[in-house]
C-alpha cells in the first residue's frame, strides 16, 4: 500500500456528519479514534482541527495500521497505535493526555474493507478462509474454533452473541457436518446454516446472525467495548464527548446502559435512602439516539441499522 493508494482505502464513514457534531470538535484539542479502520472518520476530524490540534488512531487490524502510518506520514497531528480498544487508559497515560482528552470516537464491528476482503474470512456472501479475526496474527481463527468447540459452547454463541432463534438447529448441524469435513471456509459454514435454518427472514441471509455471532466471539468484542467504555471517561477532559457508533442490539444495548449507569451514579446498595443532590453522575446524554437519514441509507446501506449515542463527561473520575 503506498500514498497514491491512500484514496482508495477509506471506506464510507457511517453518521459521519453526525458523529463530528457529537464531538463538538475544539481546534486545538486531542481526539482519539478508538476504531480506526480505513479512516473516514479520522479524516474528518482532523480537517476541523488547527496545526495544535491532534488525533490518536486506535485499530487492531494489521491493515488498518498501514492505512494510518500512510496518514501519520502525511500529516504530522495524526499518529496510530495497533491495540485494542480495552487498552485505551494505558495508551492515554503514555502519551501524558489523561483527564485532557476531548472527545472520544467509537465506529463498532467490521468494516467494509474487512467484509470485502476475502482473505478476512468475514463475509457469507464470498469464499474465502473462515478466520474472522481482526488482528489475523493473534488468536484463534473461528475455523479452529469450530473444529474444536463443544456443542453446547456452539449453543451458547449463536445464542447469546447472534440471538439466533434457531442455535440449537444450527450447532447441531455444524457438529455433523465437521465430523464429515472440516469448516475451513465462509461458504461452506454459510451453507451449513442456511440448510439449517427453517425460517428465513426476508431481504438477511440466514448465516448472518450465526457470523456475528461467531465473529463476536472470535473477537471478544463485546467486553472489549465495556471496558473501553469505562476508559473513554476516565481519559476525557471534564466537557469531553463520548460519540459511538453501534450496529446491532448487543452493542447499543451495552452503550445504552453504561450511558444510564453513569448518568445516575447509582452505586448505592438499593436500601439506602439517597437525595437527588447526593448523586454524583460522571456523565450528561447528550440526546436520544441518532440515526441515519433516508438519504445516507440510500447511499450506504451499510448505515441502515446504526444508532449513534452521545454523551458529555460532567466530572472527574475519583
Amino acid at each position: 500500500m503506498n500514498e497514491e493508494s491512500i484514496s482508495t482505502i477509506y471506506h464510507k464513514p457511517v453518521l459521519l456528519n453526525e458523529a463530528l457534531q457529537a464531538l463538538a470538535i475544539q481546534r486545538d484539542g486531542l481526539y482519539v479514534d478508538g476504531t480506526f479502520g480505513r479512516g473516514g472518520h479520522a479524516q474528518a476530524i482532523l480537517a476541523e482541527l488547527s496545526d495544535e490540534g491532534r488525533l490518536l488512531g486506535v485499530d487492531k487490524d494489521p491493515e488498518a495500521i498501514v492505512a494510518g502510518q500512510i496518514l501519520a506520514q502525511r500529516d504530522r497531528r495524526f499518529s496510530i497505535v495497533q491495540a485494542s480498544i480495552k487498552d485505551l487508559a494505558r495508551i492515554i497515560e503514555q502519551k501524558g493526555w489523561l483527564e485532557r482528552v476531548n472527545g472520544v470516537l467509537l465506529d463498532l464491528g467490521v468494516s467494509s474493507p474487512q467484509l470485502e476482503d476475502t482473505q478476512r474470512g468475514f463475509s457469507f456472501l464470498r469464499d474465502g478462509p473462515l478466520d474472522m479475526r481482526m488482528n489475523p496474527d493473534v488468536g484463534m481463527s473461528a475455523a479452529r474454533w469450530l473444529a474444536h468447540a463443544r456443542e453446547n459452547e456452539i449453543i451458547d454463541v449463536l445464542k447469546n452473541y447472534g440471538e439466533e432463534r434457531y442455535y440449537r438447529r444450527i450447532a447441531r448441524a455444524i457438529v455433523q457436518a465437521r465430523k464429515i469435513k472440516p469448516l475451513t471456509r465462509t461458504k461452506q459454514l454459510a451453507e451449513v446454516v442456511a440448510k439449517a435454518n427453517p425460517n428465513w427472514e426476508p431481504g438477511k441471509h440466514p448465516a448472518t446472525r450465526s457470523f456475528q455471532a461467531i465473529r463476536i466471539f472470535i473477537n471478544n468484542e463485546l467486553e472489549e467495548l465495556g471496558a473501553a467504555l469505562e476508559q473513554a471517561v476516565t481519559i476525557l477532559a471534564v466537557k469531553g464527548r463520548l460519540a459511538v457508533i453501534s450496529f446491532h442490539s448487543l452493542e447499543d444495548r451495552i452503550v445504552k446502559r453504561f450511558f444510564k449507569h453513569k448518568s445516575y451514579d447509582n452505586n448505592f446498595p438499593l436500601d439506602l435512602p439517597i437525595m437527588s443532590n447526593n448523586l454524583r453522575p460522571k456523565l450528561e446524554v447528550l440526546s436520544k439516539p441518532i440515526k441515519p437519514n433516508s438519504d445516507e441509507i440510500i447511499h450506504n446501506p451499510r448505515a441502515r441499522s446504526s444508532k449513534l449515542r452521545v454523551a458529555k463527561k460532567i466530572a472527574h473520575i475519583e
